[in-house]
């Protein structure tokens, strides 16, 4: 990566490339390389279509309609035609900024230079993205097996000057006024942008692959790998609330069963508590042997979530510098071969496995936090509550985590096993890839608003510790809480303090405080 530049190429696109897209909107330059490809794959197609020869997608039918021929008059007709079909999608619209990652990622597969594909067509989007004219998709449609065809076919439509887009200047915003959504066409008049009028296999080549659900995985994986240390600090400050023991996180234990994300847990609570004078105060004359699950097996817990985040996060790693159309096209052979790389189950099974994965995260927080709330098990006030009684406290906060986890629960179940046949059985096994990776965009919004009401209960709880002082992580994790949130003295709108917790949760400035202080794995 360029200083504040993106180099496309098809190969090399990282998730902190696209995380540092999302937020400063870098310039985007196809290398020249690719280009090359790009190029020699494109003068292919011409030269097959000026043959006439017979080619899936180009001089015949789509799907069921592969044994029909197209005649060389009609190609152009036929791209445009595979568009404005296939943009059947429902539902609500998805979120700007996961289209904007649609769109780099199907730029990045394109750059590959097996598509057939113009160069001046990639430009075009590449236009779009750097001025943030964003297509409005609709996000239902898609069974992610000849990729995420209707709302690629959404974007496509507005690149032809058919379809409708935003036009912004903060893409993170998910809910956009209808008056703000214009014509495509219109878009383009304003940075005086011509629409692509699609050539032979272009129709084709930009609608087939994965790129919504990979979007969608990208940013899940961006997420994630911040949560799994707020999750971390969440515990560890939970741990000084509750007054657990440090000794379920030595190291010693932990080699015994060398996972390693059990391993790096296990580290980094050791490292958020060290010098806590709250543990300093129960090494001695502790009547309770062990602590229970939630705060004893935070490193087995974590860890397992962990090592499936990071399991994930290879498998979209490859997704996203992948050729995921049909047919492909090798140049340097001559060849087309029609295959099956659209197909979502990678995806699928990955999103399904970070459902999975982020919902525990959220269980054990939830349950850390109903130990903090409830009196007999924490010997805290009930509630966390000064004058418990006339004040209810943080009862209904746990109430709010508890609806959360179980929706999480139910969103859980996999999509990946329930395939539905399609297009005349032509398509008779589908992933539901694009299914499962919007279920886990769901849980991981829960999760963070889970892990946004343990901090602000463990908080809580450290007040009726004082003048007992946390450790060097915690104490920072704690400092910046209040920085938002006042301690609760009586009831007040909880609502508005989970918001304002839940705001450094989402832009990482807990976790990015705390790591000025403490290194976490």
């Amino acid at each position: 990566m360029a200083q504040n530049k993106i180099l496309i190429d098809g190969e090399s696109l990282s998730l902190d490339e696209i995380e540092l897209f999302l937020k400063s909107n870098p310039k985007l330059e196809i290398t020249a390389e690719a280009k090359k490809r790009i190029n020699k794959s494109r003068a292919l197609v011409d030269k097959w279509v000026n043959n006439n020869e017979v080619i899936y997608g180009v001089t015949t039918g789509f799907g069921e309609f592969a044994n029909v021929s197209i005649s060389k008059e009609n190609i152009l007709e036929l791209q445009e035609n595979l568009v404005v079909s296939h943009a059947a999608g429902s539902g609500e619209y998805l979120p700007p900024a996961i289209v904007k990652i649609m769109m780099l990622l199907r730029l990045n597969a394109l750059a590959r230079g097996y598509s057939g594909i113009r160069l001046s067509t990639l430009e075009l989007m590449i236009k779009m993205i750097e001025n943030n004219i964003i297509p409005v998709i609709p996000s239902q449609g898609s069974v992610g097996s000849s990729g995420d065809l209707v709302q690629l076919s959404h974007l496509v439509l507005a690149m032809i000057g058919k379809g409708r887009v935003y036009v912004l200047k903060d893409i993170e915003k998910e809910n956009i006024p209808e008056e703000k959504i214009i014509s495509s066409k219109n878009a383009f008049k304003k940075f005086k942008l011509t629409p692509v009028k699609l050539e032979a296999k272009e129709g084709l080549a930009l609608v087939n692959g994965t790129q919504m659900m990979a979007a969608y995985a990208s940013y899940i994986c961006i997420r994630a790998n911040k949560l799994k240390k707020l999750a971390d600090i969440c515990a560890s400050l939970s741990h000084e609330a509750l007054r657990a023991t440090d000794k379920a996180f030595f190291d010693k234990i932990h080699k015994l069963r060398p996972y390693p994300g059990q391993i790096a847990v296990a580290k980094n609570v050791l490292s958020l508590i060290k010098n806590s004078e709250i543990r300093k105060s129960h090494l001695k004359n502790d009547p309770r042997i062990q602590d229970a699950y939630s705060i004893r097996c935070v490193p087995q817990i974590h860890g397992a979530s962990r090592d499936a985040i990071d399991y994930v996060t290879s498998k979209v790693e490859i997704e996203i510098n992948s050729v995921n159309d049909n047919p492909i096209i090798f140049a340097d052979t001559n060849e087309k071969i029609e295959g099956g790389n659209f197909h979502g189950q990678p995806i699928a099974l990955a999103m399904d496995f970070m459902c999975i994965a982020l919902s525990e995260l959220a269980n054990v927080s939830e349950r850390r936090i109903e130990r903090m709330v409830n009196g007999n098990l924490s010997g805290l006030p009930r509630f966390l509550a000064v004058n418990g009684g006339l004040n209810s406290g943080l009862m209904i906060a746990q109430y709010s985590a508890a609806s959360l986890v179980s929706e999480n629960k139910v969103l859980s179940h996999p999509a990946s096993v329930d395939s539905i046949p399609t297009s005349a059985n032509q398509e008779d096994h589908n992933s539901m890839g694009s299914i499962a990776a919007q279920k886990c965009y769901k849980i991981l919004h829960n999760l963070e608003n889970v892990l946004a009401i343990e901090l602000m209960t463990a908080a809580q709880a450290i007040e009726f510790l004082k003048p007992l002082k946390c450790g060097e992580g915690t104490s920072v994790a704690y400092e910046e809480i209040r920085k938002v949130i006042k301690p609760l003295v009586k009831d007040r709108i909880l609502y508005d303090d989970i918001k304002k917790v839940l705001g450094i949760v989402k832009d990482d400035s807990l976790v990015n405080s705390v790591e000025k202080k403490v290194k976490l794995l």
